[in-house]
């Protein structure tokens, strides 16, 4: 049944379910927190005016906007009886586990890294009536959480720093480091620096003490540590001749190169001379 609504001598016509847009609702968590390199699930349930639905539909996830934002994952279903298939899933991680025709379009998003760090819409298009698609507009935010991990420790040399040891970690929080000097004593943090929004990097200088340098990563999630060793040779008097020996051995090292090139080169050259022997003779004719 329609209703008849009459503005400054205008008729328009309504139809008794004006308020169909109403009748959509979506329920999604506001926040969920994953871990890297897991799995998380991001739940979306809906309602919708026809109560049930067997026909064809299209299951949508976006991020960063509503209505606008990029697709991750979307796949369409011709009946309830056919299960929904994929058309877009963005590096092939994304998995539907929710069942589109019982109103759940739930998915997992599996090896969670940084990049998955974002706000998620669902939505769902019944038909291409406009009436018959509906988002959720609030989304849900995907948190990263990361127990630390040290992903580089090394020792070097050079005139500004003298030896030193370089620490870098990373985690959600961003973890906090520490050095322990081959004492076991905590050694004084020379500079620290943040590097990616996950990342931190700790250098210790002009390091005197022989022995193992452990550096330990800490966050709300755990600990873990990581160990380096510095050995100086030093010359009959005492002396420190290790930037000696690391400039002869970078000098070795281009020697031998430069011997390799060089017997390639004679190489290749006695190839041609052999070849050519050849290449001029004619018998002669009686």
């Amino acid at each position: 049944m329609k209703n008849l609504l009459y503005l400054s001598g205008l008729l328009i016509f309504t139809s008794g379910n004006r308020n169909v847009g109403n009748n959509w609702s979506f329920h999604v968590p506001k926040e969920v927190t994953g871990e890297v390199g897991k799995s998380t699930t991001l739940s979306c349930l809906f309602s919708h005016p026809q109560k049930t639905h067997s026909g064809p539909l299209t299951a949508i996830w976006r991020i960063d906007h509503p209505y606008n934002g990029t697709v991750v994952f979307k796949c369409m279903s011709n009946n309830s009886n056919d299960p929904c298939k994929p058309t877009i899933n963005r590096m092939n991680k994304f998995q539907l586990i929710g069942n589109p025709h019982s109103n759940n379009l739930s998915i997992s998003i599996g090896n969670l890294t940084w990049d998955d760090g974002n706000k998620y819409y669902c939505r769902v298009e019944l038909s291409s009536d406009r009436h018959d698609k509906y988002e959720t507009r609030t989304g849900t935010q995907l948190h990263l959480a990361a127990p630390p991990r040290i992903i580089n420790i090394t020792i070097g040399f050079d005139q500004f720093r003298g030896y030193h040891a370089i620490c870098i970690a990373e985690g959600e929080p961003a973890p906090s480091l520490h050095w322990t000097d081959p004492l076991n004593t905590n050694q004084e943090i020379r500079l620290t620096r943040p590097l990616m929004k996950h990342q931190t990097a700790m250098e210790l200088h002009y390091l005197t003490q022989d022995g193992k340098y452990t550096c330990g990563a800490t966050n709300s999630h755990g600990r873990v540590e990581a160990s380096v060793y510095l050995f100086k040779f030093k010359s009959g008097n005492g002396n420190d001749i290790g930037p000696g020996l690391l400039l002869a051995g970078l000098a070795f090292k281009l020697l031998m190169l430069l011997v390799l090139l060089c017997s390639a080169a004679w190489y290749r050259n006695g190839e041609r001379a052999q070849e050519s022997t050849y290449e001029n003779y004619e018998p002669k004719g009686h």
